[in-house]
């Protein structure tokens, strides 16, 4: 009598696919590798012929002489193309390896932040490592959250649009929020025990815990001058000043101080998608739809611009690492990692299964990649995979995922998810055990 499969189908299924993708993965790589091996081996016969055709019609041995050192020179570029196959075929071999070792990192769901109405597109944490998160909603409004207790501390209603971004300023109780209204609004949060607020008669709890949320509707500084939806903000030069990113495909400067509008910066072909300042230099990388993002440099009096090709699609962000390089993410289902010194092509690819949104960088060079597919996947800035979010059970968002960010200061929770399901969760992300105790 035959036994019944221990498998169940479903997961049987699964492996049916994943071993198939990774047949065909093998397929590809042993393709290409004969076709470098062609192109290698087709130079060396070229050389060959050219250099016997052109010793039969020369009888100087001079020129006889000539044409056995490029002989020779042909025949070394022929091995050194074989040694180039093969260390690439080994280097994909690798990655594919690679993917099948356990995770080098657990993660661990946490705590949930409940209260928004629409998608949440955006999630920040304090760089000064303080206790709170900073979400922005389509539903129009931004909101601060204490990561102790989960509760809405403060809600900030100024803006008339979906609110696309928030980024607390790095020094002062000030917050930057960028909106669909073509404004972007710079307001006091009060991180103490009474925040400043003022009331709002239209919305005066979270949605789910029916708790009194004190509202803020007035801006310190109402930034115009975009003729379209405002994408994302942040504070550039120790927060004296403020770039924004706009659908308009212009990035203006401001005075944080005043609010006044210093500069407008022009040159991407299509729409802004996200822009980001270097957490310690007058740098700033601005992503756009037209498959590029670009390097503006604020160090010298006439500021430069240099230009990163390389996506075929969308350029949903780039974002700077504390050392010299930015990590892109694109709808073209790939992250790549930059170096600043070379912008001519990337030092890595990570190939994603979805289109990616906006990925976030701990202070230890821990990537972490949000997808359109409700995934969180975690790279290092060698492009080693280190794991994915847990999503046993019904933890996890249930649509895209937005946003990410790492918290500063070891916490609890120091890591948190954005996604259009109005979710923003906590998780703990740490170091697999017995890798430490290695």
């Amino acid at each position: 009598m035959q036994e019944p499969p221990v498998l169940p189908p479903a997961i049987r299924t699964k492996l049916h696919s994943l071993f198939s993708e990774i047949e065909k993965e093998f397929e590809l790589l042993y393709l290409e590798n004969l076709q470098l091996q062609g192109r290698a081996s087709g130079s060396w016969d070229a050389g060959s012929i050219q250099v016997s055709e052109k010793a039969s019609a020369v009888g100087d041995a001079t020129e006889l002489d000539g044409l056995r050192q490029k002989k020779q020179k042909v025949s070394q570029q022929s091995s050194l193309q074989r040694v180039k196959a093969a260390t690439k075929l080994k280097a994909q071999t690798s990655k594919i390896v690679s993917s099948f070792k356990g995770a080098l990192i657990t993660t661990s769901f946490v705590k949930e932040f409940p209260g928004h109405r629409d998608g949440v597109w955006d999630v920040s944490c304090p760089r000064s490592g303080q206790p709170f998160i900073g979400t922005a909603s389509a539903d129009h409004t931004a909101s601060i959250w204490s990561t102790a207790s989960g509760a809405c501390i403060l809600k900030y209603t100024g803006h008339s649009g979906s609110v696309n971004s928030i980024r607390f300023h790095p020094s002062r109780d000030l917050v930057l929020t960028a909106s669909g209204d073509t404004t972007a609004h710079i307001w006091q949060a009060d991180m103490g025990i009474k925040p400043l607020v003022e009331p709002d008669p239209d919305d005066q709890e979270c949605v789910d815990d029916k708790t009194e949320s004190p509202a803020l509707r007035t801006p310190r500084f109402e930034l115009k001058g975009h003729t379209n939806a405002v994408i994302a903000a942040d504070w550039l030069s120790a927060g004296d000043q403020v770039i924004t990113g706009s659908w308009d495909r212009t990035a203006n400067l401001y005075d944080a101080n005043t609010g006044d509008c210093l500069q407008s910066f022009t040159g991407h072909d299509q729409e802004l998608t996200h822009i980001h300042t270097h957490p310690s230099q007058p740098l700033v990388v601005t992503s756009s739809k037209d498959c590029t993002f670009r390097l503006w440099d604020f160090r010298e009096t006439i500021h430069s611009v240099s230009v990163f090709q390389g996506h075929t699609e969308s350029v949903s962000c780039a974002v700077f690492t504390n050392e010299d390089k930015v990590v892109s993410g694109s709808d073209d289902r790939t992250a790549r990692i930059w170096d600043l010194r070379n912008m001519r092509s990337p030092l890595m690819t990570i190939r994603n299964d979805s289109s990616v949104n906006r990925v976030a960088i701990s202070s230890s060079g821990t990537i972490a990649i949000p997808s359109d597919n409700r995934q969180v996947r975690f790279f290092d800035l060698e492009g080693q995979r280190l794991g994915r979010l847990s999503r046993s059970g019904r933890q996890g968002h249930r649509r895209m995922v937005c946003s990410v960010a790492w918290a500063e200061e070891p916490q609890q929770i120091n890591f948190y998810t954005a996604g259009f399901d109005r979710l923003v969760l906590g998780w703990s992300v740490q170091p697999c055990k017995d890798l430490v105790s290695r």
